[in-house]
Parts: C-alpha cells; structure tokens; sequence
C-alpha cells in the first residue's frame, strides 16, 4: 500500500511537470502567442534570453523538489494514517544547509548575469553612430557620419484611428500603434552606438527585438549600442 501511495503521488508531480512544461513552452507555439520571452535578434538579446531560460529552469527544479516533498509529505504522513509530527523547534543543520544553498544558487547565478550586464552596458568600438532625439510625439533620427536626419511620426492610419472623432476602429488598423511613416532602418552585423536624448519630456526608446530599452531624458545623452545579427523588420 505504501508502495502503491508512493507511485501515485510520484505520477501525479510527474503530470504536473509537464502540464507546466506543455503550458509554458509548447502551447504558445500552437496559438501563435508568445508567453515566454523571445530570444530577439542582437547578441545582447540573446544574452538575455539564456541567461532568463537558465534562471527559470533552476527556479523549476527547486520549485519541483520544493512541492514533490510536499506533497509526498502530506500524502504519506498525513494524521490520518497514525503519523504524529514530530515535535522540536529548530534544526542547525537544516537552518545552515537553507542557508547554504540558496547563496550557492544566488552565486552561480550571478556570474552569467554580471557578464550579460557588462556586455550589454560596455560598447566596444562601434562602426556607426546614430543620434535619436524623443519630442512629442515624435522621433528625430541622426546619422551622425553622414549628416542624414528625419523624423519619424506615428503611421497615418493608426494616428487618425486612435482618435476620439475617428470614423473608423483601432482593430481595423493592421499594426495599429505598432508602424511608423518613417523608419529607421540600420544595418546588419554592424555595431552602431545609440545616443539617446530629448527636447521635451522624459521618453523612452525601447525595440523590443533589440533586447534593451533607453530612456530620453532633456539635457542628458544615454548611450547604448547594438549589433543586429538577423535581417528584418
């Protein structure tokens, strides 16, 4: 009976598992949505991305072994079947491996993420220059060595749909919110320093492809630079 008891709280974490595994990593890819983090299309998003994939998989193996012996806890030493808890206040040994281990855990952690942070915020030498000013409600774009500027607004359909008078339905803009009249368009395999700034208010400049986000803050220049690896919009 022990045995049999055993088995099925054993199945039962196992299903759990990959209930989980299915929801979180397989089921977006069947409707389309994306419910975990994409990996994006420069070499700091992709930092990004393992480092976040690496992350969560170390929180689902303490998060499996925290609920399996709970569970198994529960179920096999429940009052019911004639267990009585055991009764005393403190364990030394048990206070210093919890202590122990979740600072080895943090530390392991650490040293892939501190590399991911001074990669993203260290620009190596760069081959392109671009100068991105933020106004409302707009942005003016800066090719800085070849003295080329435009300012990009928000797309005319989805500009006249988002307001109150509109004729039409925000849902009948395709890429509503999401296109803009005038692109910036940047170079593959190239690393090009971002310098970042605004007129008005604070903004904030954000591709989330890119795999970071700066904002635009008047009188003040931010730095950023990137290395787009795959071609695209």
């Amino acid at each position: 009976m022990k045995k049999q008891n055993t088995f099925i709280v054993g199945a039962a974490v196992t299903a759990a598992v990959i209930a989980a595994f299915w929801l979180l990593l397989v089921a977006p890819g069947l409707t389309g949505n994306e419910i975990n983090m994409t990996r994006g299309v420069t070499s700091q998003s992709g930092l990004a991305y393992d480092l976040h994939m690496i992350i969560l998989w170390v929180c689902v193996v303490i998060g499996v072994i925290v609920f399996s012996a709970m569970f198994i806890a529960i179920a096999l030493h429940r009052k019911s079947r004639g267990h009585e808890a055991a009764q005393f206040t403190h364990s030394t040994k048990a206070e210093v491996a919890w202590t122990i281990i979740p600072v080895l855990i943090l530390i392991v952690m650490a040293v892939p993420a501190t590399r991911a942070l001074v990669n993203m915020e260290v620009a190596p030498e760069t081959e392109m220059t671009v100068k991105i000013t933020g106004f409302q409600w707009r942005w003016k774009y800066e090719y800085v060595e070849d003295e080329i500027e435009f300012v990009s607004s928000l797309h005319p359909d989805s500009n006249a749909a988002r307001r109150l008078d509109a004729s039409g339905s925000p849902t009948d803009v395709e890429n509503y919110l999401l296109e803009v009249d005038k692109p910036l368009v940047l170079p593959a395999e190239t690393k090009i320093k971002f310098l970042i700034t605004a007129d008005d208010v604070i903004h904030s400049w954000w591709v989330p492809a890119l795999g970071w986000k700066r904002d635009a803050v008047p009188g003040f220049i931010n730095e950023a630079w990137t290395e787009i690896l795959e071609r695209g919009v």
